[in-house]
């Protein structure tokens, strides 16, 4: 059990480094550069959310994950999951007033409905993934997904009323609950089976390899012998909006990433290097605040100072040295890992979280 939670941090501790190269990227970066290093960054784009929101509902299960306990105790850890859903829910609202794409609100969500069937059957939770899927096309059919948005900007305009924030939450915000519910629901899937089973590892990283290689097959047969714009747009949309070749190619990359970490977890040495990587995947939410907090204010006073491709308000860098500076801001964030986590046994704002909520 001790080696697969080591392969579970240590994959979060991965998606905190593709997070950073995907939000510093998004902010200081050119999103349209052509290089091979910019396009390199854009393989982020996605994969990086996507696996934390399935490693958040694989770490909901196994923290829940006791098959002797009681009515009653099952009852307390409900509520204290929905009283940890509130809080996210309620810090990320006050943290979208600095950060728009913000994520947290979004976990509130997927933990509040997770909650209805906590210790429901294993099978429903795949079902509910497959429901909030179909649910997301059925109403994408009818209601442009466009709704609310300055693309131009990558703005949501009316975000501070009342049905833009549900419309946003629900059905087209940069996290909404339908479709992204099912990255939740899978990997609470995944943290109620054996994931320390090689060969059931095994067969989950030959799933993901078989749905990432199949869309990606599907997407370059279609551009390259489709003219239907429709068609193309659906295949080759990339989060916004989030249609299935994006889900099923990301699912798949997130199968692959989380089984094949899992499976290094039980085959490393455990160094102190492996160790102290692995103690910076429990502080995720915490580098997630800092990151937005401190890292990009400290980026945009880094580019101001020295003057770099300053264009207007827009501040925009190389990716060069968007790749120098989210590797610097991780290492940095590792030895403040290593150090905070020498005298408390949880990060700064999973502290306040488990104190506030139990």
């Amino acid at each position: 059990m001790y080696q697969r939670i080591i392969g579970f941090d240590l994959a979060r501790t991965y998606a905190i480094l593709g997070m950073y190269i995907v939000n510093f990227n998004i902010v200081f970066g050119n999103l349209k550069d052509n290089s091979w290093i910019g396009q390199f960054l854009l393989l982020f784009n996605g994969n990086s959310s996507t696996a934390f929101v399935m490693l958040s509902g694989m770490g909901l299960s196994l923290m829940t994950n006791r098959a002797y306990y009681s009515e009653s105790n099952r009852k307390k850890v409900r509520e204290t999951v929905l009283k940890r859903a509130t809080f996210l829910f309620v810090l990320g609202i006050l943290l979208s007033l600095w950060w728009p794409a913000d994520i947290l609100h979004f976990y509130g969500g997927y933990m509040g409905l997770a909650a209805i069937i906590l210790y429901a059957d294993k099978k429903y939770y795949l079902g509910l993934a497959l429901g909030s899927v179909l649910l997301f096309h059925l109403i994408a059919w009818w209601f442009p997904f466009s709704t609310g948005w300055n693309f131009e900007k990558l703005e949501y305009v009316d975000f501070w009323t009342l049905t833009g924030f549900f419309r946003n939450l629900f059905y087209n915000g940069w996290n909404p609950v339908f479709p992204w519910l099912a990255f939740f629901m899978v990997g609470m899937y995944l943290g109620r089976v054996e994931m320390n089973n090689n060969k059931f590892l095994c067969k989950v990283f030959g799933i993901g390899l078989g749905m990432f290689l199949f869309i990606n097959v599907v997407q370059t047969l279609v551009n390259q012998f489709s003219q239907n714009e429709q068609l193309l747009f659906f295949m080759n949309a990339d989060y916004l909006p989030p249609f299935l070749p994006f889900i099923m190619s990301t699912m798949g990359f997130d199968l692959m990433l989380i089984s094949g970490f899992l499976y290094l977890g039980q085959k490393l040495p455990q160094t102190a290097i492996v160790l102290s990587l692995a103690k910076m995947g429990q502080m995720t939410m915490t580098h997630y605040l800092s990151h937005l907090l401190f890292g990009l204010v400290f980026f945009e006073t880094i580019i101001r100072a020295a003057g770099i491709n300053q264009s207007g308000d827009k501040l925009t860098v190389s990716p060069e040295l968007i790749v120098i500076y989210s590797i610097g801001f991780f290492i940095v964030s590792f030895y403040f890992s290593k150090i905070w986590l020498r005298k408390y046994s949880n990060g700064v704002f999973e502290s306040l979280m488990r104190k506030l909520t139990g």
